[in-house]
Order: C-alpha cells, then sequence, then structure tokens
C-alpha cells in the first residue's frame, strides 16, 4: 500500500527552482533513502511534504489525501513526524520535558498531562534515554540530542518519519547505535524517510534510494542498483566508495 506519492513535485524560489518535476512513491512499511551532493534539493523536498514550503506545480498525497495547501500543524497530526538535522530543543527545559511538549501539543488526540507523561517516559526508553530524562539539555552530548530529537517526533505516533541527516557530527559507534534505533523503529510499524550523507548507513537501512542531482530525480532503486548507476557514481559517490564497497563485500563473502 502506497503511503506517500509525489507527483510532479516542483518548487521555485524566484527564478530558481530548487526541486523540479520529481515523481516517486514510498510504500507502507518501507525505509525509503534520500541521497544527493549539497543543493541537490534533499531538504527542499521534505519541507514540502510537511508544509514548511508551499508547493509550486505537482501533488502530494498521504494515504491518499492531498497535502497540497496544508499547514505543517495539519500535517503532522495527519501523521507525518519529522527529526531535524539541527537539534533546536527548548534549553532552558529538562530532556522529558522537550518531548513532553511533543506529545500534549503535537498530536490530534487531547491528552492529560499524566497521560503525556506516561507516553514521554515510554518513548525516552524505547530511545535510550530514560536515565537522562530529567538533565537540563546543556547537559547531554551531540548523540543524546539526536536521540531527543527522534523521541520528540516519535511521541507524536507517526505513520510516516522523516528523519533529515540525523547522522550528522556522529562518530562511528553512535551511527551504528542510530542505524540500530532505525531499525527498531522501523520494526514498530513505522514508514521511514531518511536523508542522510553517511553512505554505510543510508546503504545499510533503506530498502530503496532516490537520488536527487539539482533538484531533478536522476535514479531510484535498490541500494545496489544506486551504488552501480553511472551517473550515480560519476555525480555524487564517486569510483572510491564503489570500490570500497566492493571490498567490504568481498571481505564478507570470504568470511
Amino acid at each position: 500500500m502506497l503511503i506517500l506519492e509525489g507527483h510532479g513535485l516542483t518548487k521555485n524560489f524566484g527564478g530558481l527552482t530548487a526541486v523540479h518535476k520529481v515523481d516517486f512513491e514510498i510504500q507502507e512499511g518501507e525505509i525509503f533513502g534520500l541521497i544527493g551532493p549539497n543543493g541537490a534539493g534533499k531538504t527542499t523536498l521534505l519541507n514540502l511534504i510537511n508544509g514548511i514550503f508551499p508547493i509550486t506545480q505537482g501533488e502530494m498525497f498521504f494515504l491518499g489525501q492531498r497535502l497540497n495547501g496544508l499547514k505543517p500543524h495539519q500535517i503532522t497530526r495527519l501523521g507525518i513526524g519529522r527529526a531535524f538535522q539541527i537539534v533546536r530543543a527548548f534549553e532552558g527545559m529538562t530532556v522529558k520535558e522537550n518531548v513532553l511538549v511533543g506529545s500534549l501539543f503535537g498530536t490530534k488526540k487531547r491528552k492529560d498531562i499524566g497521560t503525556g507523561m506516561k507516553e514521554t517516559e515510554k518513548i525516552l526508553d524505547f530511545v535510550g534515554l530514560g536515565p537522562k530524562k530529567d538533565y537540563m539539555i546543556p547537559e547531554i552530548t551531540i548523540a543524546d540530542r539526536k536521540r531527543l530529537e527522534l523521541a520528540r517526533a516519535l511521541v507524536m505516533d507517526p505513520k510516516l518519519l522523516l528523519l533529515d541527516e540525523v547522522m550528522a557530527g556522529l562518530n562511528t559507534r553512535e551511527v551504528e547505535d542510530l542505524m540500530e534505533m532505525i531499525f527498531k523503529v522501523n520494526r514498530q510499524g513505522v514508514t521511514i524517510l531518511v536523508i542522510e550523507h553517511v553512505m554505510k548507513a543510508v546503504m545499510g537501512i533503506s530498502h530503496r534510494i532516490m537520488v536527487l542531482h539539482y533538484g531533478r530525480k536522476i535514479a531510484l532503486g535498490s541500494p545496489k542498483e544506486i551504488a552501480e548507476n553511472e551517473e550515480v557514481i560519476k555525480c555524487y559517490l564517486g569510483e572510491r566508495f564503489v570500490r570500497k564497497e566492493a571490498e567490504r563485500k568481498g571481505h564478507s563473502r570470504a568470511k
């Protein structure tokens, strides 16, 4: 079943076209990767999906409902959550209070504080922040802030989760931990659209990947198909990445 579909999506900023006639479909339960060079239009596309930018041309549908013209809060309450690359937490509040805000105001369900608190603590335990729920934001690490951003999106009970470079700035171990967390979220029945420059991560978690270049879709396929696509290699991945992937797979087969 299709959960999200875009038809001829275009976004113009004056004379600049950031996204140009992009078509795509995401299946329910899928982890869908979105990659491309800086300035390719990836984050702009996410901003079209959750209503931050109005669509210049084309149509977007979520579970069959047209999203064109809806405000971000309306789209969120339909079941689309988002974790941003730059975590903008409420610095004067605790980890728990930051997530509680999303629980109380980010969903269409009316809740009291007690119910919101129970949901918040459940989500914090799920993402591994339970022991730090009473920490103030300046007291937690970058990796913890990434988990906080994920928790704030998850507490809104999304059907579709948009992840915008949530692994940026993390070390290898932290990236691997977050990859496993994304798998856990997906196994809970949440469809995921992920933008990521960490190729090990996006190739390792995605069922399919779409590649944008100068706002245009240049490829769509499995991680293997994308890694072998000549246009993608030329525009983005580069020969070095392809050689490393081939060596890694060769080592894996040897084991």
